[in-house]
C-alpha cells in the first residue's frame, strides 16, 4: 500500500506545467521591490542617454539593437580622448566599436564600466597620458537630446547627427 501511495504521489507531478512560483516567490517580490525602490540596479534599464564621472563624459543615442556612443575623457593640458562609434548590448554587456578600438564594457543598469585594459588601437584616440582604460561613468539623464548634445574638448558632436 505505502508503495502504491509513494508511485502515486511521484507520477503525479510528472507532466504538468511549472507553476508562476518562482516568479510569485518572496524573493522575487523582495527583488522587484528593491529595484523599484532604487536600491538594486535594473539590468533590464534603457542605455540612452547621458552618464558622467568626474571628467568623464559618455552620451548614447538610439534604442535599437546598435546605438551612437561618445566618449569624452578631458584631463586638462592636451590629457584627453574622444571617439564616436557604435555600441550593441547584450545583458550586461556592451560591446564598443571607435573605429579599430573595440572592446567589451559592463552595464548594470546605472552605470558603464570600461575594462581596465583596451586594445592598442584605442591610444589613438587620446593624448598625452589620457586613456580609455577603466572609464567608469554614471547616469546623469535618459534624455535622447541631452545625449546628442555631447561635445569632445575640441568642439565636436560626439552623438549627434
Amino acid at each position: 500500500m505505502r508503495r502504491a501511495l509513494l508511485l502515486a504521489l511521484t507520477l503525479g507531478g510528472c507532466g504538468t506545467e511549472p507553476s508562476n512560483a518562482v516568479a510569485d516567490s518572496p524573493g522575487a517580490r523582495l527583488e522587484a521591490a528593491a529595484q523599484t525602490a532604487g536600491i538594486v540596479s535594473d539590468p533590464n534599464a534603457p542605455l540612452q542617454g547621458s552618464w558622467a564621472r568626474d571628467t568623464d563624459r559618455v552620451c548614447v543615442v538610439g534604442i535599437g539593437k546598435t546605438s551612437r556612443v561618445g566618449v569624452s575623457v578631458d584631463y586638462g593640458e592636451d590629457q584627453t580622448c574622444a571617439a564616436s562609434g557604435t555600441v550593441s548590448r547584450s545583458g550586461d554587456v556592451l560591446k564598443l566599436a571607435f573605429g579599430a578600438c573595440t572592446f567589451d564594457a559592463r552595464f548594470d543598469g546605472d552605470r558603464i564600466v570600461f575594462p581596465a585594459e583596451v586594445p592598442a588601437a584605442c591610444e589613438s584616440l587620446c593624448t598625452g597620458r589620457a586613456s580609455l582604460a577603466a572609464v567608469t561613468v554614471d547616469r546623469l539623464s535618459e534624455s535622447r537630446s541631452e545625449a546628442a548634445t555631447l561635445r569632445s574638448s575640441g568642439g565636436k558632436l560626439l552623438c549627434g547627427n
